[in-house]
């Protein structure tokens, strides 16, 4: 049974928040109650669709008593009976914890892991999948760094991604990807295996992670690239050393100004993960056995070209359709994710 006493806070905390904003709050709480009105609106729609369900059900079984009635209202049964487990299995799902960070855009990094020069051609691979998916879905992709290989693979490549739901439905495809196919590079036509690790970080902001001045090395230097007159003479490109963790990051644009904004965004993006890896460490002392736990050394994918196959391993999903996926067809695997993760959510609860 769903808690009433549980549904009867929410409906009330958002008649409250309702009547606040209606009243005029102050500027400084606007964007605050605002954010928390709409994440509640679409819960508080489900009560009312649940609850209306079940009064018509009630209505209907009255009718039964009344024989003029009788025959409307066991039809008007049949069609509620399947409705209404329907309708709470909806509003089990909009009760389910958040993630805070679920309507953040996303700092994607790719990386090349084993397999030399064809694990950096795999990593441009998936590069381009991420990008043609961004596009099929309206998201903005934005490049913050790109490093090339000799042979058109990747070394590093970092992008921001913008749009509804991007980290929502982008944090499942952290982990190493593995792919098994003949190289390029293979004159003998053997199959190799290589990987390239993917990490999907909610952007943060400054509000998040204070990063004081004397906790950064910031280094401005010629930028490397594919030549030109620009690329050759100006110190443009900015690498930032966070020195408590020792993280690194580098920018390489064509504006130093651009480059220390996106380098910044990049940083504060890693340390937000560390916090929230710790807290939800804290939080689950087995966090591996959640879907896209954002454990980067968790091998999470393999992609089999000359079988034309796609497996995920944490869900056990097979797809044949590896052309389309490459191509950046996720839709598919992604659902499958976020369904798997929402019934380990309710299973959770229900124990």
């Amino acid at each position: 049974m769903l808690p009433e006493e549980k549904l009867d806070q929410i409906a009330r905390h958002f008649e409250f928040l309702e009547a606040q904003l209606a009243a005029g709050a102050p500027p400084a709480e606007i964007a605050r109650l605002s954010r928390e009105y709409t994440e509640l609106k679409p819960v508080v729609s489900e009560i009312l669709a649940w609850r209306h369900a079940r009064a018509e059900m009630t209505a209907a079984e009255a009718m039964l008593a009344e024989p003029e009635f009788r025959a409307l209202a066991e039809e008007e049964l049949q069609h509620l009976k399947a409705e209404l487990p329907e309708r709470e299995q909806r509003l089990r799902l909009a009760l389910l914890p958040r993630d805070a960070a679920d309507a953040r855009p996303a700092i994607l990094e790719i990386r090349p892991g084993t397999g030399g020069e064809e694990a950096a051609l795999f990593a441009a691979d998936l590069w381009r999948m991420y990008q043609r998916h961004a596009e099929a879905q309206g998201w903005r992709f934005q490049t913050l760094e790109y490093a090339a290989s000799d042979l058109g693979g990747i070394k590093e490549a970092v992008a921001r991604i913008e749009g509804e739901g991007v980290f929502a439905r982008l944090k499942y495809e952290s982990g190493v990807h593995r792919v098994q196919r003949v190289p390029e590079t293979e004159g003998s036509g053997r199959i190799h295996t290589s990987a390239a690790t993917v990490a999907v970080l909610p952007e943060a902001e400054e509000v998040d992670i204070d990063i004081p001045a004397s906790d950064l090395r910031i280094d401005t230097m010629r930028a490397s690239g594919a030549g030109g007159q620009h690329v050759n003479t100006t110190d443009s490109a900015v690498r930032i050393t966070h020195l408590p963790t020792g993280t690194v990051v580098t920018s390489s644009e064509k504006s130093q100004h651009q480059n220390r904004a996106n380098a910044m965004a990049v940083l504060r993006a890693r340390l937000f993960d560390l916090e929230r890896a710790r807290a939800d460490a804290s939080r689950a002392a087995d966090r591996k056995a959640q879907v896209g736990s954002g454990d980067r050394s968790e091998r999470i994918r393999t992609y089999n070209f000359p079988q034309g196959r796609m497996t995920d391993h944490r869900i056990n999903l097979t797809l044949y359709s590896l052309a389309q996926i490459m191509a950046g067809d996720l839709g598919e695997v992604i659902d499958a994710l976020v369904a798997h993760d929402q019934a380990s959510k309710l299973a959770a609860l229900e124990t």
